[in-house]
């Protein structure tokens, strides 16, 4: 008796199991409905450069920093507009000043600093369709050293003012990959593809052409490339006839 027993409650435990089994695998994929990703990529230039510089002048007397500064604002100016560059193009920002101290110590230890000067910094920004001159300018720029003026500068940004109608090429692409892809699986699986249930996009990526970024799961946005991939993915819900 007590071994029917335990044959009994034996298999009572495999039945239960392979109930619940079953349960978890018609909640995962319910009965009837395809569940596909698909995706789409489109390789593309920029057509907008942002680059950025500033210039700076350190003297005792803020007036005289003042004119050395507007005399190097001309300077890099001219050359600008001698390189070619637009004048509505480019941007001088505002004036930062700054008051430099020097730390002074006695036997290693601190007693106070003392006034050696005005540091007047001013930032330009240049943006423009034309990539390609701003580019060749960028790199050039060590020339404003030979005209006596401080220049720094930062590599340039690069930007596709199209990108909303990239967008939309890449969803497409995407959905009809995704598309593709159900009906296979309805094929393969004796059936065919019926009406679509849901559609939800994926993150919009942008990297750098061949430079090995990893997507980000709020989505890449590459500036520093002026060759670019765009992508995007799709998740698909179909409905299998």
């Amino acid at each position: 008796m007590k071994y029917i027993s335990a044959i009994i409650f034996s298999v009572a435990i495999v039945v239960a199991a392979v109930f619940l089994g079953n349960a978890y695998v018609s909640r995962a994929n319910p009965d009837g409905v395809i569940s596909v990703t698909g995706s789409g990529s489109e390789n593309f230039t920029s057509d907008l450069i942002v680059w950025e510089g500033q210039f700076s002048r350190v003297n005792p007397d803020l007036e005289e920093a003042y004119e050395q500064l507007n005399e190097d604002k001309e300077t890099v100016r001219r050359y600008l507009l001698d390189k070619g560059i637009n004048e509505d193009n480019i941007v001088f920002n505002s004036v930062q000043t700054n008051e430099q101290q020097e730390n002074q110590y006695q036997n290693g230890n601190y007693v106070g600093s003392i006034f050696k000067g005005y540091e007047l910094i001013q930032s330009v920004k240049i943006e423009s369709n034309e990539v390609e001159l701003i580019e060749s300018v960028s790199r050039e720029i060590t020339e404003l050293l030979n005209k006596g003026v401080q220049f720094n500068s930062t590599p340039p940004r690069y930007y596709y003012t199209k990108i909303a109608d990239l967008k939309i090429e890449m969803i497409s692409k995407a959905t009809e990959d995704a598309r593709l892809r159900a009906e296979k699986i309805a094929q393969n699986s004796g059936g065919s593809l019926g009406d679509l249930k849901s559609a939800n996009m994926g993150v919009f990526q942008i990297t750098g052409q061949n430079s090995g970024e990893d997507f980000s799961w709020s989505g890449a946005y590459n500036t520093a490339d002026k060759k670019k991939t765009a992508s995007i993915t799709m998740r698909l819900d179909y409905e299998i006839d």
